[in-house]
């Protein structure tokens, strides 16, 4: 047995033995709705910050809430959620690792009763999901693509421009929705000869980032450097987000970009991550797509009380969003993109941020 799969065990009977062996306080809490929260990692910002937003709007309402972080693994998010099972929640929001391995763990779930919130990432090949909270994230990548035509004023016969394409992890559903938003906007002009990829990587299979890995996003963006030659430079960057831009800014600087001869190309991002707003400041990255994760809690909130109370949850979208068992009633949230030019009224006078977070 690994010692992964020996942490796991010791777990989960710690959590049985903290369930049959408390006292009549701890008996006291487990007797309010215990609201389950599962999300993939706490080393991305963006996570932590949606773990944190929702944990405190539901406690601040007298729920309790059992908030875990499975590290990028899908063994510990299937155990995670078993212990969520275990404990009685009445609702799980589950922020998926990959959306197709966690079908079996879900129907355990749903046969005891537990309403289930995909969040943000879609949950696929499940019948058994109830509702999707997320933004609206073919309009992510509908708002990249159309920066970078804006700002190379490709529309003005401006051109030929050289790019290159990086998006997110394939098992991440939302990776494929960004990468179309974007490419519905650019494909036509690199159709054209207007945006170049002298990489050729274009498809979605071959511009991926598993786990939207920085060092991997690095590593790649390395091998693409090498095809350029000395007098030629690479003038914008399609990145689905903050973490793969951060690794296109790290290979770039040591290959020499930044100064007056070589300046940084544009390059897109997404999350609004406080070190990317630095880099944006720096001129390095040119804009990110601001998602404020608080307004998605609130409604997740809000649905999630929708359920206990059985009332009707409010969904604005009943047609997009179909995971290969059902079409899942959706709440999308609008993004929208934040750049040096209004960063202040997007981050800093909306209270997301203070100055002294990204400085």
């Amino acid at each position: 047995m690994t010692l992964k799969k020996i942490l796991c065990l010791i777990l989960s009977i710690l959590t049985l033995f903290s369930i049959s062996a408390c006292g009549n306080e701890n008996n006291e809490e487990l007797s309010k709705d215990i609201i389950g929260i599962a999300l993939p990692t706490h080393s991305l910002q963006r996570w932590s910050q949606d773990g944190s937003n929702m944990k405190e709007q539901f406690e601040q309402k007298g729920y309790t809430v059992d908030l875990e972080y499975a590290n990028d693994d899908t063994e510990t998010q299937i155990q995670q959620l078993q212990n969520m099972i275990i404990r009685g929640c009445k609702v799980i929001i589950i922020g998926s690792i990959d959306g197709t391995k966690i079908t079996d763990v879900i129907k355990e779930a749903s046969n005891a009763g537990i309403k289930i919130i995909s969040y943000d990432r879609l949950i696929r090949d499940s019948e058994n999901i109830d509702f999707y909270a997320t933004f609206d994230n073919y309009m992510v990548g509908t708002l990249q693509g159309q920066y970078l035509i804006d700002k190379l004023e490709l529309d003005n016969g401006k051109g030929p421009f050289n790019l290159e394409i990086f998006a997110g992890s394939p098992d991440d559903n939302n990776a494929t929705f960004f990468y179309n938003g974007a490419m519905d906007k650019l494909r036509p002009y690199i159709d054209s000869g207007v945006l170049k990829v002298k990489s050729g990587q274009i498809e979605f299979t071959n511009v991926t980032t598993q786990s939207w890995d920085t060092d991997i996003a690095a590593s790649r963006m390395d091998k693409i450097v090498g095809l350029y030659g000395a007098n030629e430079k690479i003038d914008a960057i399609l990145s689905s987000n903050d973490s793969c831009a951060m690794g296109v800014i790290q290979s770039l600087t040591k290959a020499g970009y930044g100064s007056a001869e070589k300046p940084f190309p544009l390059l897109t991002g997404q999350d609004c991550d406080k070190l990317n707003v630095s880099e944006i400041l720096k001129g390095h990255q040119s804009m990110s797509i601001f998602k404020d994760t608080r307004i998605l809690a609130e409604k997740v909130v809000e649905m999630t009380e929708s359920i206990l109370k059985g009332e009707d949850v409010e969904v604005n979208d009943t047609e997009t969003y179909d995971n290969g068992k059902k079409i899942i009633p959706s709440y999308l949230c609008e993004p929208t993109y934040a750049d040096k030019s209004n960063y202040k009224e997007i981050l800093i006078d909306s209270g997301y941020y203070t100055e002294n977070d990204i400085k």
